[in-house]
């Protein structure tokens, strides 16, 4: 099974293909794509390159990636890994 991720070319959060071909950020609410239907899916989200930057596949066991990209594609399902977790800190 498969979903499609890419960057949002506004503002370049994760953002994956959900049904019907709506944009979703989140990765529980991407549409799950059987392996022969994920080659036509990628080609939607890649003929909308103003909202899809660099779409691509990742396999997924149920909504949780799996494979060799599995580690990278959590930690950018959660969303930034700075900003807000660097917190300025103020003198005593």
């Amino acid at each position: 099974m498969k979903i499609i991720t890419a960057n949002r070319l506004s503002d370049g959060r994760v953002i994956y293909l959900g049904e019907a071909g709506a944009v979703v950020d989140s990765l529980t609410a991407a549409a799950v794509f059987e392996p022969e239907a994920a080659d036509a899916a990628l080609a939607q989200a890649a003929g909308q390159p103003a909202i899809f930057v660099n779409p691509y596949l990742v396999e997924v066991t149920g909504h949780t990636p799996s494979g060799r990209d599995r580690l990278k594609e959590t930690i950018r399902s959660a969303g930034p890994t700075v900003g807000n977790s660097l917190k300025k800190h103020e003198p005593a």
